[in-house]
């Protein structure tokens, strides 16, 4: 099973931390943010991993290089200048991903989810993660009833940024187009073909330099050696 993690983003709200760096080498403890996805996707058993990027992304590589340190082998797929968002991103790198079932991660994002715990082959075209709204989504994106997602409801949960999807979700979509993960799950969770889960574990939302801090107090208390 590959992995995919989601490196494209600007991440604007956090300068000037990323006028002279991308927002997955920001450092949360003593590693960067994107260091603590690799890691943890190689203790749970995933060793290809394909890395987005955009902005500054050549700094990814150079910090990441192939991946050998980690214990796995890394892949890149550069994309134009401004990104293609979430789901352009993920149809951009079809070639490398190819048709099997592949975990999706946002790189932005802190947590000690156990990705081995999720399927490898969904019911439907995708399982994703839900967490507790956070402040900045109160709303959140879909609900959760008998395991499967839906459309948002008074009891919707937030999207975490993982999921594991098919590739069949892409089937109609193109490459070098611009354009978001969510309508496309929001269209397969409103035909019953998104199967979902609710974690309750530590997850934090980098997007803000307040949230930064957040992740940074969270990674002081948390001891790493179990997946060093």
């Amino acid at each position: 099973m590959k992995a995919m993690i989601l490196a494209a983003g600007r991440g604007e709200r956090l300068r000037p931390l990323t006028e002279f760096r991308p927002k997955p080498l920001i450092e949360v403890g003593e590693r960067t943010l994107i260091e603590h996805h690799v890691i943890r996707l190689a203790a749970a058993g995933i060793h290809d991993i394909i890395v987005n990027y955009a902005y500054l992304g050549e700094q990814i590589v150079e910090c990441l290089g192939n991946g050998s340190r980690y214990g796995v082998r890394l892949y890149y797929s550069p994309e134009p200048p401004g990104a293609l968002d979430t789901g352009g991103g993920i149809a951009h790198a079809k070639p490398l991903l190819g048709r099997a079932p592949c975990i999706i991660v946002n790189a932005d994002i802190f947590t000690d989810f156990p990705f081995a715990s999720l399927p490898t082959a969904p019911d439907g075209l995708a399982h994703i993660v839900l967490i507790d709204n956070p402040p900045h989504n109160p709303r959140g994106d879909f609900s959760l009833h008998d395991d499967l997602a839906g459309l948002a409801d008074e009891n919707a949960l937030t999207y975490s940024g993982i999921a594991v999807i098919r590739m069949e979700l892409f089937d109609e979509t193109q490459q070098q187009v611009k354009f978001p993960l969510g309508p496309l799950l929001r269209r397969a969770a409103a035909q019953g073909l998104v199967t979902a889960e609710h974690y309750t574990g530590q997850w934090i939302d980098v997007g803000t330099v307040e949230r930064l801090e957040e992740a940074r107090h969270a990674a002081d208390a948390v001891n790493h050696s179990d997946i060093a």
